[in-house]
C-alpha cells in the first residue's frame, strides 16, 4: 500500500490563492494567528498525520474494532496513534483560547481533518464527531457545562458524540420516543435506545460525552417536542476527577462494508435507575441545537469524500507508473509500457485529479465563509448565506464524488484492485457510508430546494451564479480559456433557468422540487465548482507567468482546462432532469416496479 503524503502545496495553493486565508485572518476574531503560523503548523501536523496516523489505517481495516460484555476495543495502533495525537495539540487550535484552545480559524480545523481522514477515516472520526460535539456546547450549554467539559474535550482526552437515530426513527428524527423524566435537582433521567453511534463506546479517552435527543413529558410531537442532554459516561466529582459510571451500556457494535476500527454502537441509556443528564439549551429546542453539530459534521463528511478520493488518487497514479502492461501509442514496438501511457488511463487520473482540486477548493472555501461570518462581522449575514448554501453542496457533492473517484482509483489498479492486496479497495468501503450518514445526500437535495434555495426568493443563489458569470469573462483574457469559459457561462445559464423553474413551481407543489432536487445539487454544485476552478485558472496562470513554482502552477491550470471542457458540461445536461417534475417519478404503482 502506497505511503500517505500530506499534499501540502494544494493545500496552500487552495488557502492563499482561492479562498484568501489573509483576509480570513485579518480580523478581529482571529487576531492572534497569520499565514506564516498557520503554514509552519499545518506543515508539522502534515509530518506527524504521515508518520503516526496513516501507519495504522491497514490495521484498523483488518482488525477492526471488537466488542465483548459491553466493552469496546479498538485495534492496538489506534491506541498509541490518539494517544499521540492527544499529545500534539493540534485538535485543540481552532476553538476558544477561554478553554485551552489555539484560536485558529476553521478553515485550519478542516485542514487537518483532510489530512487525518486520508490518513485513516476510522480513526479521524473519533476527534470528528467530538469537534462537532465541542460545537455544540459552546454554543448552547451552559458556563458551567462549558468550564467542566470543554476543556478536556479540546484536548482529546475526553471524545463527545450525537445520538439522534433510534430503530424506529432513522431519517425522521421527530419519531424518536427516548425519555427525559426531570429529577428535582436541574437533572434528568433518560431513557431509550439509541443505534448507529459512532464512537458511542471505545478505550481511547477517559471519558464519553453524550449529547442525546429526548423527549421531556407532556412534550409536543415531532422535531417541537425534542430537547438535547449532556450524558456522560461518567459522572464529574467536585475535583474534576471521574466518579461513578453513569447508566450507559453499549448494547453492540455494527458489522460493516468498511471503517472497520470505528466502532459503530448500539448504545441503552437507563437499563436500570435510568442515565443522568442535563438539559443543553432551552427545553424544545433539540433540534436546533443538534443542527449546530449536524452542519459541522456535515461539511467534514463532505471533506471525507475529498479526503479518500486524494488518498486513493496517491496509490492510483503510483500503481500506474509502477504497472507495465501493453504498448502505448508511439512507444517502441515490443515494449511494456508504464499503464500511465494509455490514454483512458490519463482519462481516469486526470478525472481525479481535476475533481480532486474543485472539491478542495469547494470545502475549503465552505469553511471560510463560516470564519468570515467571525471576522467580517459588518457582512456576517451574507457570508452566513453562502456557507448556508454551500454546506449541503459540500456534503453531498463531495461524498458522491468520494464513491466515484476510489471507485476509479480501484479501475487504474486493474484486477489487482478488487483483491485487498494493494489496499486501495479499503478506501473504496470505506467511503460508502458517507453519502449516507449525517443526513443522506437526498435529504441534503431537499434541503437544498426547501430551505436554501427559498433564500431571499432565490437570490442567493442567483447572486453566486452572477460571481460564476464574472469569472467566465474573467477567463476570456487567457488563450487557451476560451472553451472553458464558454462552457462555464452555458452552465451558469442552465442552472439559472433551473433556478427558476424550480422557484416558481416548487411553491405550489413540493414535489415539483423535490423530483428535481437531486440533479439540481449536482448542477449547481458542478457551476460553483466551475467558477472555483475558473479562479484557479487564473490564479495558476498568473504565477506560472512570473515563475513562480511554474511547473506546479502550470499543472493547475491544465487541471482546471480540464475541469471547464470535459467536466463542466455535465451540469448544463441536468435542466431537463430538473425540471421535468414529478409525474414521471410517480407514474407507475409498487406493482408496476415489481
Amino acid at each position: 500500500m502506497t505511503d500517505y503524503a500530506p499534499p501540502m502545496r494544494d493545500i496552500r495553493f487552495v488557502l492563499s490563492d482561492i479562498v484568501d486565508l489573509d483576509q480570513v485572518l485579518s480580523g478581529a476574531a482571529f487576531e492572534s494567528a497569520d499565514s506564516d503560523t498557520v503554514f509552519a503548523v499545518l506543515e508539522e501536523a502534515g509530518r506527524f498525520i504521515a508518520e503516526v496516523i496513516a501507519p495504522v489505517n491497514g490495521e484498523g481495516d483488518s482488525v477492526g474494532a471488537t466488542w465483548a460484555d459491553g466493552d469496546v476495543q479498538t485495534p492496538e495502533g489506534f491506541r498509541s496513534a490518539y494517544a499521540q495525537y492527544v499529545e500534539s495539540g493540534f485538535g485543540a487550535a481552532p476553538f476558544d483560547p477561554e478553554y485551552g484552545g489555539g484560536g485558529l480559524p476553521w478553515t485550519f480545523a478542516v485542514v487537518i481533518q483532510e489530512m487525518m481522514t486520508s490518513a485513516c477515516m476510522s480513526l479521524a472520526l473519533c476527534p470528528l464527531l467530538t469537534q462537532g460535539a465541542i460545537d455544540a456546547i459552546s454554543h448552547h450549554g451552559s458556563d458551567e457545562q462549558r468550564s467542566m467539559y470543554l476543556p478536556k474535550m479540546l484536548t482529546g482526552e475526553w471524545s463527545g458524540t450525537m445520538n439522534l437515530t433510534e430503530p424506529q426513527a432513522g431519517s425522521d428524527v421527530g419519531a424518536l420516543t427516548s425519555k427525559a423524566e426531570p429529577v428535582g435537582d436541574g437533572s434528568y433521567r433518560i431513557s431509550g435506545q439509541k443505534i448507529y453511534i459512532t464512537y458511542g463506546e471505545h478505550d481511547l479517552t477517559e471519558n464519553i460525552v453524550h449529547l442525546v435527543l429526548a423527549r421531556t413529558p407532556g412534550s409536543p410531537p415531532g422535531t417541537k417536542g425534542i430537547s438535547m442532554f449532556l450524558v456522560p459516561k461518567y459522572f464529574i466529582n467536585d475535583d474534576g476527577s471521574l466518579g461513578d459510571r453513569n447508566d450507559i451500556s453499549c448494547v453492540s457494535i455494527e458489522h460493516k462494508l468498511g471503517i472497520h476500527g470505528s466502532p459503530t454502537c448500539v448504545l441503552s441509556f437507563g437499563d436500570n435507575d435510568g442515565a443522568i443528564g442535563w438539559l443543553v439549551g432551552d427545553e424544545g429546542h433539540g433540534m436546533r441545537n443538534m443542527f449546530t453539530m449536524m452542519n459541522n459534521a456535515r461539511l467534514s463528511v463532505g471533506l471525507q469524500g475529498l479526503a479518500l478520493a486524494e488518498r486513493a488518487y496517491q496509490q492510483a497514479l503510483t500503481y500506474s507508473v509502477e504497472r507495465l502492461q501493453g504498448t502505448a501509442v508511439g512507444a517502441e514496438p515490443g515494449a511494456k509500457s508504464p499503464i500511465i501511457d494509455h490514454a483512458d488511463v490519463r482519462r481516469l487520473l486526470m478525472t481525479q485529479r481535476s475533481w480532486i482540486d474543485a472539491m478542495r477548493c469547494l470545502i475549503y472555501e465552505n469553511a471560510a465563509a463560516l470564519d468570515r461570518v467571525l471576522s467580517d462581522p459588518e457582512n456576517g449575514s451574507a457570508h452566513q448565506e453562502w456557507a448556508d448554501l454551500l454546506i449541503p453542496l459540500s456534503k453531498s457533492l463531495c461524498t458522491d464524488l468520494g464513491n466515484e473517484l476510489t471507485s476509479l482509483a480501484l479501475q487504474v489498479h486493474g484486477g489487482m484492485g478488487f483483491v485487498e492486496e494493494t489496499g486501495v479497495a479499503q478506501h473504496y468501503r470505506d467511503i460508502r457510508i458517507a453519502a449516507i450518514y449525517e443526513g443522506t445526500n437526498g435529504i441534503q437535495a431537499a434541503d437544498l430546494v426547501g430551505r436554501k434555495l427559498p433564500m431571499r426568493g432565490g437570490d442567493v443563489v442567483r447572486e453566486s451564479l452572477d460571481d460564476v458569470e464574472r469569472l467566465a469573462k474573467d477567463l476570456t483574457a487567457i488563450d487557451s480559456m476560451q472553451l472553458f469559459s464558454a462552457n462555464l457561462i452555458d452552465a451558469a445559464a442552465a442552472t439559472r433557468r433551473a433556478t427558476d423553474w424550480l422557484v416558481a413551481n416548487g411553491a405550489g407543489d413540493p414535489n415539483q422540487a423535490l423530483a428535481g432536487s437531486s440533479p439540481y445539487l449536482r448542477m449547481l454544485a458542478t457551476t460553483i465548482c466551475g467558477g472555483l476552478m475558473a479562479k484557479v485558472a487564473l490564479a495558476g496562470n498568473k504565477a506560472a507567468a512570473a515563475s513562480v513554482d511554474e511547473e506546479f502552477h502550470k499543472a493547475k491550470v491544465i487541471s482546471a482546462k480540464f475541469f471547464g471542457e470535459q467536466i463542466l458540461p455535465t451540469a448544463a445536461a441536468f435542466e431537463s432532469a430538473v425540471t421535468a417534475g414529478a409525474e414521471d417519478l410517480f407514474a407507475l404503482n409498487v406493482d408496476q416496479l415489481a
